[in-house]
């Protein structure tokens, strides 16, 4: 699914980018365009992903996350039939972008949720590891398939996609019942949402964690503007493209495989903020970089440097959660990750629109930083944290009811 989702989201990039400029837009126009496709995605993922979560603690998970692949199923044959066609335009990518939104506002919190069922909590940071893999796999060949099968024939990605989708729709029927805990029938969903809500604001260590990924992914993410430094600053076109795609995606799976053989078990905290920080760093030599291999080797290092605090701010989240909330908290989550995705892609073009793209990333990488220094100060926890061990109170939980799923 993950191999789908890039090639779809890098060629409607590039598509966005290329009809915007060769309509006439300036570089700092189709920028804004790009910034625009970022907050269609983000306002539908915004709106629903709070009670997504909650449908994720109350219904199958499996079948939410199968509807939500065969929605995304629908956009790539969409765009296949407009691309083939030569129907394609601006309005169409804003349509998809918006019903895209909608489908991975349900899939995140069902998916997320889901995993904790299926593996025992003491190989949970493994498990972690080993998904983030599969997930870094698709986020190297998608960008690499997308450019590609498009330099062939430029509906061949989404066509390619719409193929990829069925195939995990089908394998998501594959995963046997798991049992969820029973969440209470007589909380309303607007109390219930609240709940979950209620205790992240409460547990410092999950809040710091996921505010962290939200302040400096929204300020520093960069990859809006790839197609700006493809064709305009790099001059690398298509082929090009691709290769700056992938370059934060290899960087994030040999990260991910490590961790998958090398578990960290010390200093967890420390180690998520220096891995922002090191983001940080990397994303302001790539802003300024004019040379093609300097560029793909800052993306590494962005890429390695991302992984390694997702690894560890997903294993704290996950560990430091009830399985009761774990579907809200996940929501909560997964809104901040799409605030600093999609969000961060209309940030980074709004602000490319305003002060040129080269300024807006060097901008974004040097608040990265400035937030790690914020954040050390603002939640102590994360400093002292040591290992990823839960309170007390969670060692031993478990649902005394559950429910079939």
């Amino acid at each position: 699914m993950t191999l789908a989702q890039y090639a779809m989201l890098l060629i409607i990039g590039w598509q966005t980018y290329n009809i915007a400029r060769d309509g006439g837009m300036t570089i700092a126009e189709a920028s804004g365009q790009l910034a625009l496709i970022g907050l269609l995605q983000f306002l539908p993922l915004f709106v629903l992903t709070p009670f997504s979560g909650l449908a994720a603690d109350r219904f199958d998970r499996r079948a939410l996350g199968r509807l939500t692949v065969l929605l995304q199923l629908g956009c790539a044959a969409v765009l296949a039939w407009a691309t083939a066609s030569g129907a394609i335009a601006l309005p169409i990518l804003y349509a998809v972008a918006i019903v895209l939104g909608v489908a991975r506002g349900f899939a995140g919190p069902a998916l997320s949720a889901l995993a904790p069922n299926l593996v025992p909590k003491a190989i949970l940071p493994t498990a972690i590891a080993l998904s983030s893999i599969a997930w870094q796999v698709g986020m190297i060949g998608g960008p690499a398939l997308g450019g590609y099968l498009f330099s062939i024939e430029p509906h061949l990605p989404y066509t390619v996609a719409a193929v990829l989708f069925a195939v995990s729709a089908t394998a998501l029927t594959f995963i046997g019942r798991v049992s969820q805990p029973a969440v209470r029938k007589d909380q309303r969903p607007i109390g219930a949402i609240v709940d979950g809500l209620r205790y992240v604001v409460h547990n410092k260590m999950v809040l710091g964690a996921i505010t962290l990924d939200l302040a400096a992914v929204f300020l520093a993410g960069a990859t809006a503007l790839f197609p700006v430094y493809a064709r305009d600053i790099l001059e690398v076109g298509e082929t090009g493209l691709s290769q700056l795609a992938m370059a934060p995606a290899v960087g994030a799976a040999l990260t991910a495989a490590w961790f998958s053989f090398r578990p960290i078990n010390s200093n967890v905290g420390p180690k998520m903020l220096g891995a922002v920080a090191i983001f940080g760093c990397a994303t302001i030599v790539f802003g300024l970089s004019k040379s093609m291999p300097l560029s793909l080797a800052m993306l590494f290092i962005v890429g390695a440097a991302d992984m390694f605090s997702v690894y560890i701010r997903q294993s704290l989240i996950q560990l430091h959660t009830p399985d009761d909330k774990r579907g809200r908290v996940s929501s909560v989550s997964l809104l901040t990750i799409s605030a600093s995705n999609e969000g961060g892609d209309f940030f980074s073009g709004s602000l490319a629109f305003l002060i040129g793209p080269v300024a807006a990333v060097v901008a974004g990488g040097a608040g990265a930083v400035v937030t790690v220094a914020l954040w050390a100060r603002l939640f102590p926890v994360l400093v002292t944290t040591k290992t990823f061990d839960p309170p007390p109170d969670l060692l031993d939980s478990e649902p005394t009811k559950t429910q079939e799923a």
